[in-house]
Protein backbone atom coordinates (compact mmCIF):
# COMPACT_ATOMS: atom_id res chain seq x y z
CA UNK A 1 0.00 0.00 0.00
CA UNK A 2 1.22 3.48 -0.85
CA UNK A 3 1.41 6.01 1.92
CA UNK A 4 -0.49 9.22 1.46
CA UNK A 5 1.61 12.38 1.63
CA UNK A 6 1.36 14.21 4.92
CA UNK A 7 0.02 17.72 4.59
CA UNK A 8 0.53 20.52 7.04
CA UNK A 9 -2.56 21.25 9.05
CA UNK A 10 -3.95 24.71 8.64
CA UNK A 11 -6.71 26.52 10.41
CA UNK A 12 -8.82 29.48 9.49
CA UNK A 13 -6.68 31.56 11.83
CA UNK A 14 -3.30 30.53 10.44
CA UNK A 15 -1.19 33.53 9.53
CA UNK A 16 2.14 34.15 7.97
CA UNK A 17 4.09 37.31 8.61
CA UNK A 18 6.47 38.51 5.94
CA UNK A 19 9.10 41.12 6.53
CA UNK A 20 9.54 44.43 4.79
CA UNK A 21 11.91 42.97 2.20
CA UNK A 22 9.55 40.12 1.39
CA UNK A 23 6.65 42.54 1.05
CA UNK A 24 8.75 44.78 -1.19
CA UNK A 25 9.59 41.86 -3.48
CA UNK A 26 5.97 40.79 -3.77
CA UNK A 27 4.84 44.37 -4.39
CA UNK A 28 7.52 44.87 -7.05
CA UNK A 29 5.86 42.16 -9.14
CA UNK A 30 2.80 44.41 -9.22
CA UNK A 31 4.93 47.46 -10.05
CA UNK A 32 4.64 48.98 -6.56
CA UNK A 33 7.67 50.38 -4.78
CA UNK A 34 8.20 52.15 -1.47
CA UNK A 35 9.68 55.63 -1.63
CA UNK A 36 12.85 56.50 0.28
CA UNK A 37 10.67 58.47 2.71
CA UNK A 38 8.48 55.41 3.35
CA UNK A 39 11.52 53.21 3.94
CA UNK A 40 12.82 55.79 6.41
CA UNK A 41 9.45 55.71 8.19
CA UNK A 42 9.62 51.93 8.57
CA UNK A 43 13.19 52.10 9.86
CA UNK A 44 12.04 54.65 12.42
CA UNK A 45 9.13 52.41 13.46
CA UNK A 46 11.62 49.59 14.02
CA UNK A 47 13.95 51.87 15.99
CA UNK A 48 11.05 52.97 18.21
CA UNK A 49 9.77 49.41 18.58
CA UNK A 50 6.23 50.38 17.59
CA UNK A 51 3.50 47.76 17.78
CA UNK A 52 1.57 46.97 14.58
CA UNK A 53 -1.42 49.06 15.67
CA UNK A 54 0.85 52.04 16.40
CA UNK A 55 2.49 51.66 12.97
CA UNK A 56 -0.91 51.68 11.27
CA UNK A 57 -1.93 54.80 13.18
CA UNK A 58 1.30 56.60 12.24
CA UNK A 59 0.89 55.70 8.57
CA UNK A 60 -2.75 56.83 8.58
CA UNK A 61 -1.79 60.13 10.25
CA UNK A 62 1.06 60.86 7.86
CA UNK A 63 -0.43 59.73 4.58
CA UNK A 64 -4.06 60.56 5.27
CA UNK A 65 -5.34 57.05 4.83
CA UNK A 66 -8.84 56.79 6.27
CA UNK A 67 -8.88 54.00 8.82
CA UNK A 68 -12.11 53.12 10.63
CA UNK A 69 -11.60 53.66 14.38
CA UNK A 70 -13.20 50.31 15.21
CA UNK A 71 -10.48 48.51 13.20
CA UNK A 72 -7.43 50.20 14.73
CA UNK A 73 -5.43 47.77 16.83
CA UNK A 74 -7.02 44.67 15.35
CA UNK A 75 -5.11 42.08 13.43
CA UNK A 76 -6.20 42.44 9.84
Amino acid sequence: MKKKPVRAKTTAQSRVTIGLQGFARISAVEGLHLTDEMLADFKEFDRQGLAPAERRKAIARKYGVPFPPDRIGRNL
